[in-house]
């Protein structure tokens, strides 16, 4: 049996990361400090180990790999809000940047055999003009905010790494996710929220910024099919193929929300246009043309079917958010 590290696996992405590779029958060490935003994950499997870590402190985290000796990590430990990096940098770096480099160090000091796979963004390209050719992988990093610098410097770590001691990564960037289960200051969860309550739902600017978005269980699939590929040294970028403006993504949610609710209040006057983002990317797109051919993988091609799972749950759970992330009130 193969054994993984899954750091950040209490967050969005990784708590699915760690329910996909203990459904594949491998034993799952779960590394998570526990934070505002980590779900309280309930699992019972003997396959399953949990330890609550802060990844800035280098001595359990070479501690930790060194007592479970791990044949790949894969970090999804990150601060990933756009807005609280405008407002708190400092915090974005040490936990992008330093996080990284405690995994590296622990890495090449302890058994430089072991695989990692860092889990990036499409925000380290910058941002595309309307009509511009979509992120590939030759696109070169210009990121434009203090998250996406924040990742960008801990990719060059990792490629750095590879180059001075030989150690073996994949890097995945990946579009915008979404799924059940996602923290409530993201814009999909934003949304649904403010219509349950019947709220204002903010959308910045003019709201014609473009976005790429992938369903969460997707893009697990294809950081899977990634590491089964057995190829390291490779960057994979991973994109939904559906690309769709705020404005019209938060008009698709009232449409849905009413249909589902039988709402007839219409959603859609909540929506409110507020102050523009500070340095807010255009637009972002993803041409994942390179890993359908290579991991024989696509994205589910029904985005609306999944995006009403989606508010279909947060309908479900208005009342029992507390009891699903350790901290849901904190802003």
């Amino acid at each position: 049996m193969k054994k993984i590290i899954i750091t950040g696996g209490l967050g969005f992405i990784g708590s699915y990361l760690v329910k996909k590779f203990l459904k594949e029958k491998y034993k799952v060490l779960n590394i998570d400090k526990v934070s505002y935003c980590s779900q309280k994950l309930a699992i019972r499997n003997k396959n399953y180990i949990f330890y609550k870590i802060d990844l800035t402190n280098k001595i359990k985290v070479f501690n930790i790999i060194k007592k479970f000796s791990p044949d790949c990590i894969i970090n999804c430990a990150a601060e990933s809000h756009v807005d609280r990096s405008i407002f708190s940098p400092e915090n974005f770096y040490k936990n992008n940047v330093i996080s990284v480099l405690n995994l590296l160090e622990s890495i090449r000091q302890f058994n430089s055999n072991i695989k990692l796979v860092q889990i990036s963004t499409d925000e380290v390209f910058g941002t595309l003009k309307k009509k511009s050719n979509k992120f590939n992988i030759k696109s070169k990093y210009l990121p434009q905010s203090p998250y996406s610098s924040s990742k960008a410097s801990g990719d060059h770590l990792v490629r750095s790494y590879a180059n001075t001691y030989g150690i073996k990564y994949i890097i995945t960037n990946c579009s915008n996710n979404f799924g059940p289960l996602q923290y409530t200051e993201k814009l999909i969860p934003v949304v649904v929220e403010s219509c349950i309550k019947k709220k204002n739902i903010p959308i910045y600017g003019n709201g014609k910024n473009i976005r790429d978005w992938i369903y969460v269980e997707d893009h697990c699939d294809a950081i899977f099919k990634a590491l089964t590929k057995n190829e390291f040294m490779k960057t994979y970028l991973i994109g939904g193929d559906y690309e769709i403006s705020n404005i019209d993504l938060v008009m698709k949610i009232c449409k849905f929300y009413d249909q589902i609710t039988k709402n007839k209040d219409n959603s859609f006057k909540l929506i409110s246009f507020v102050k523009d983002r500070k340095g807010h990317d255009f637009r972002y797109a993803i041409d994942n043309h390179d890993i359908k051919k290579t991991l024989k993988w696509k994205p589910s091609s029904n985005f609306d079917a999944n995006l009403k799972n989606t508010i279909n749950f947060y309908i479900k759970h208005k009342n029992n958010m507390k009891n699903i992330f350790h901290n849901v009130s904190k802003n």
